[in-house]
């Protein structure tokens, strides 16, 4: 196979890459914002929603209406735009310049390490900014009445609680449950379908528009079911520690442990579980298929490692 021309992957490639990623990540989660609603109110209010992710489906509509499933939609497909856009952007930059520094053979060997450094990378970076967003949308569904917009709820949290506290209590958590997810994401997916390829005894290259995108479709799936199982304890403890009044009025650090003692390690863990893996599997799936066909539509294709013999 002959060496990566590197030479293609200019600034105009990375902003087209983040620009898929933005697409990418704003359609899939703002289509599954009724599911993240019910999935948050079950993690917020075990008690009540009880009875699994159809009988809180039922509850919802039947107490509020068809339109409260889409609680925090303003705030899920904006924050998760510019999340999309660091994120996916961010690992194609960092896992090329990692490719680019360390030659073809050592970037083949290592390419796992590439992959979970370059999205651990990329998804600090991009929770800084999903941070904020991702408050404001869970202070919306843990209370409808708190605003009627996204800047009604941001201006409120502001007033009420100022920068930190309002924006950024869950910053830990959103770390402990992004960054662990986007690394198994990326990597999984990956070698995923690397093997998938493998088992063709094709590369991406030599495949088609419709197996490309059956390939990052199935590989996407795998990908997000181990991504939501090693993430999902700190989804839970994200959704409750945005929520008013839990843990108490101490630091960040001890309004976790608190919602982590008087919850307990069980729960958790299993809290939404199931609900959380239908989503994102099927969400991560359809992010890594329309990112490949963005990016194909803008004229550019993914990097790809490859064995330099």
């Amino acid at each position: 196979m002959s060496p990566t021309d590197y030479s293609k992957f200019t600034s105009d490639y990375y902003v087209k890459s983040a620009l898929a990623g933005g697409i990418c990540c704003s359609i899939t989660h703002g289509a599954v914002c009724p599911v993240d609603v019910v999935k948050t109110r079950m993690q917020l209010n075990p008690a009540k929603y009880n009875d699994g992710m159809i009988g809180g489906f039922r509850k919802v509509i039947a107490e509020e209406g068809a339109g409260a499933l889409s609680t925090g939609l303003g705030a899920t497909a904006i924050g998760y735009f510019i999340q999309g856009w660091f994120k996916f952007g961010g690992v194609e930059f960092f896992k090329i310049q990692a490719a680019k520094a360390v030659g073809e053979e050592k970037a083949w060997e290592n390419r796992t390490a590439i992959y979970l450094g370059s999205a651990a990378g990329a998804e600090f970076i991009a929770d800084c900014f999903l941070c904020p967003l991702e408050a404001c949308r869970i202070r919306g569904v843990s209370d409808p009445s708190y605003g009627s917009s996204l800047g009604a709820v941001a201006g409120r949290l502001m007033k009420e609680e100022g920068l930190v506290r309002g924006f950024y209590s869950g910053f830990g958590p959103i770390l402990f449950k992004q960054v662990p997810y986007t690394m198994a994401k990326f990597a999984v997916q990956g070698r995923t379908s690397e093997s998938m390829y493998n088992s063709l005894g094709k590369t991406a290259a030599q495949c088609g528009a419709g197996l490309n995108l059956g390939v990052a479709l199935s590989s996407g799936v795998v990908a997000g079911v181990v991504a939501a199982l090693i993430s999902h304890p700190a989804d839970t403890l994200l959704s409750k520690v945005n929520k008013a009044g839990a843990g108490g009025d101490g630091s960040i650090v001890s309004r976790m442990m608190n919602i982590t003692t008087e919850t307990g390690v069980v729960k958790l863990c299993t809290q939404g579980l199931g609900a959380r893996c239908v989503m994102i599997g099927t969400l991560t799936a359809l992010q890594f298929g329309i990112f490949d066909s963005v990016m194909g539509a803008l004229g550019v294709s993914k990097f790809h490692f490859h064995k330099p013999s």
